[in-house]
């Protein structure tokens, strides 16, 4: 397992140029795209996270979903994504978290990713930093959503019963 935190880091938006095609990555050099997304094309799971941000994904996770999913749509007989496992989590302060946690799950779909759920929304709500941590139903829900993607990827390598 790997954290990647987009946090502080700069991810510029598609530049739109296609010059990907055939590349299986972004031509452009000037952020860490290229390496998340290399590292995203050889693992068997991915969990997205994001804060509710103007009731919708960050901005650098906008950023970052729309360029992988200019590279995948360029490149989609290499299937750089598909079948692999995916969930999405999300933290707000009032509103917003369902239309983040859709945007996390839009992008899945469209890399015919298998998504994980939970028994409620992965979701949890704070006031002040840290709070999430207090959040219990939220924290159990995200477990859940855990142990489910867990399962889900040991079923694919042949290691559980569906």
């Amino acid at each position: 397992m790997e954290l990647v935190q987009l946090s502080g880091k700069i991810i510029e938006p598609c530049k739109a140029c296609w010059a990907c095609g055939g590349k299986r990555n972004c031509v452009h050099k000037n952020d860490l795209f290229q390496e998340i997304f290399e590292r995203m094309t050889q693992a068997d799971g991915i969990l997205l996270g994001s804060p509710v941000y103007t009731a919708n994904i960050s901005a650098n996770m906008q950023a970052f979903l729309e360029k992988a999913a200019v590279v995948t749509d360029m490149n989609r007989n290499e299937s750089l994504l598909r079948h692999k496992v995916g969930a999405a989590v999300t933290a707000a302060r009032r509103r917003g978290a369902l239309n983040t946690l859709d945007a996390m799950n839009h992008f899945f779909m469209l890399q015919e990713m298998y998504m994980v759920g939970s028994c409620y929304w992965p979701m949890a709500y704070e006031q002040m930093p840290g709070d999430v941590g207090k959040y219990e139903e939220g924290l159990g829900t995200m477990r859940r959503l855990g142990q489910n993607m867990a399962y889900l990827l040991k079923c694919l390598k042949g290691g559980a019963d569906l």
